[in-house]
């Protein structure tokens, strides 16, 4: 290696070991101020609920924390390792089954030896399992082999667990991230709902699993982002989230943005990303736009009128209308003043969602051959209606506004007319928003934007897994079981869209 080979690598290591400390001394900062929220939580003017929801994202985001730093101290060491404190002995009433880990050959393999080893006693681990409604205890036993001529002794590895030596099983750490991220059980709940069961996982501990599960799975999520930007057509839209401030007493609107592929793609995926504001950057950045315009995703958004998107449109960005939006306006019209206006535009709105049936299962060049010849005409009687209705009303009344919103957008609306990929509207982005909805009070994400992420992660997974017609559970729990020793080229493999379970 010459003298220049030798100062340019100097130059590039001394630069990685000063972004590791500075990652460190980011990381070290952020656990610091989490630890002084987790110990002044009771001090906050936040209700029981609240306060209990804010310990529990403190203490998964000091989980997750600490695997990150680990990972970034020795890539090779597993972020499980720390010291803790020995645990409780698992109850002994709770049903228990033996697996049993034993060296392939108990031939020794010392040089020269060859002899037959014997049986010498075993080590035993106890892990917490639990199938819905019931705990068992997992029993792993790993007998002791020794060569009695040159005393060699062998024994199985211990099975690669996500959390190494803890008390959980796949199983378990499974239930409780899809109880809190599907069922909208938060984790004080899950505590009592346990205890039925039989043991009464402390909250504090399932935060821990939540986020080490979130460090886990980032690499899955990462990759499920890739390959949605690796389409031509994508839907967005994103629903406000509470999101708790610690010295607050109060709550921030947050909002959780959302990224699918239509329902004709061969890829079937939902792609979740919190964020703190509803800024228009957010969008750019899922989308991996510079801020000069440059780079980044080039397709066909399908989205609603919202400003925030109008950065990507201006990058390059082909926006495609919804449909649903504008002919809402004209039924919100029609239901709360019996609009005889909004109940004639009703009818010619419902003329193309008519055709959009009869397209449904037919094939691309099928679908664009029928659009073309009835969709058309539709939009364009659609399209005269508007603008002859338009001049009969005054300016600034709702009817107007109704009308304007659809003129206005006309270009973006009836875009789907000639794309095959396109579809009319933005439902389908909305109908998968809907459960986030439901459950967003149940789990607020508390005083934490690294929580929301995590949340966002986990759905991501969940949502798609459900989406390829898969079990939450079963998939997340065959996951957990197999990312510990996933090779790195076939992480795709457990993608919810690729994935099979193991036989």
């Amino acid at each position: 290696m010459s003298f220049a080979q030798v100062c340019a690598l100097a130059s590039r290591l001394q630069s990685e070991v000063r972004h590791a400390q500075a990652l460190n001394a980011k990381m070290a900062h952020e656990m610091a101020v989490l630890k002084r929220l987790k110990f002044a939580a009771s001090a906050e003017r936040f209700s029981p609920e609240q306060r209990s929801l804010l310990q529990e994202v403190i203490d998964e985001d000091l989980q997750a924390l600490e695997r990150e730093v680990g990972k970034l101290q020795s890539p090779a060491k597993a972020a499980g390792e720390k010291q803790t404190p020995k645990r409780q002995a698992l109850p002994a009433h709770l049903p228990r089954h033996d697996i049993h880990h034993e060296p392939d050959d108990t031939i020794c393999t010392t040089p020269g030896c060859g002899c037959q080893m014997k049986r010498i006693g075993q080590d035993v681990a106890e892990k917490l399992d639990y199938e819905p409604g019931r705990f068992s205890v997992q029993r792993h036993v790993r007998g002791k082999w020794a060569c009695t001529q040159c005393q060699t002794l062998i024994q199985a590895p211990v099975p690669a667990c996500v959390i190494d030596k803890g008390i959980a099983t796949a199983g378990l750490m499974a239930h409780v991230a899809v109880a809190k991220y599907i069922d909208h059980q938060p984790l004080y709940r899950q505590e009592a709902s346990l205890g039925r069961a039989g043991f009464a996982v402390p909250r504090s501990t399932q935060a821990e699993w939540i986020g080490a599960i979130g460090v886990e799975l980032a690499p899955l999520v990462q990759a499920m982002r890739e390959d949605l930007l690796g389409r031509h057509v994508l839907h967005a839209d994103e629903t406000p989230v509470a999101m708790l401030k610690p010295g607050h007493g109060k709550t921030h609107r947050a909002y959780l943005w959302s990224y699918c592929t239509t329902v004709w793609d061969e890829v079937n995926a939902v792609v979740f990303d919190f964020a703190e504001s509803r800024a228009g950057h957010n969008a750019r950045r899922f989308l991996g736009i510079a801020e000069d315009g440059s780079g980044g995703w080039r397709g066909t958004l399908i989205c609603d009128d919202y400003a925030g998107y109008k950065q990507v449109m201006s990058a390059g960005v082909t926006e495609a209308g919804c449909l649903a939006h504008a002919r809402r306006k004209f039924h919100e019209l029609w239901a709360n003043h019996s609009s005889m206006l909004a109940e004639g535009a009703l009818k010619l709105f419902a003329n193309l969602y008519d055709i959009e049936r009869e397209a449904k299962d037919l094939g691309p060049s099928e679908r664009l051959h029928l659009r073309q010849a009835k969709s058309r005409p539709a939009a364009d009687l659609l399209h005269a209606w508007l603008m002859a209705n338009r001049q009969k009303v005054p300016d600034g009344s709702a009817t107007a506004k109704a009308i304007d919103y659809s003129l206005k957008r006309w270009a973006a609306l009836t875009r789907f007319i000639d794309d095959a990929d396109l579809t009319a509207d933005n439902n389908r982005i909305e109908n998968l928003i809907r459960p986030i909805a439901l459950g967003r009070k149940n789990w607020l994400f508390a005083g934490s934007l690294r929580a929301g992420q995590r949340a966002a992660a986990i759905m991501s997974l969940l949502h798609t897994a459900r989406l390829n017609g898969h079990e939450p559970y079963a998939y997340l729990k065959d996951v957990l079981q197999r990312l510990p020793t996933q090779p790195a080229s076939a992480l795709r493999d457990l993608l919810p869209y690729r994935w099979t379970p193991l036989t």
